[in-house]
């Protein structure tokens, strides 16, 4: 998720945008903003407060 937000941020700079987040513009600018930066933050925080290591117990 973090990956798409930024990724989404910076290639709306070109006019461009990945074909999974074209939809995100129909309901306006500020909407398709708020999206990116949402999906960017919660990528974010799902990326940092993930477990460092999975090991199996048992």
């Amino acid at each position: 998720m973090f990956f798409f937000g930024v990724g989404s941020i910076i290639l709306s700079f070109f006019n461009m945008q990945f074909m999974l987040l074209a939809w995100i513009d129909t309901w306006g600018v500020a909407a398709g903003w708020a999206i990116r930066i949402g999906l960017a933050v919660l990528g974010g925080a799902m990326w940092m407060f993930a477990p460092a290591s999975d090991t199996a117990e048992g």
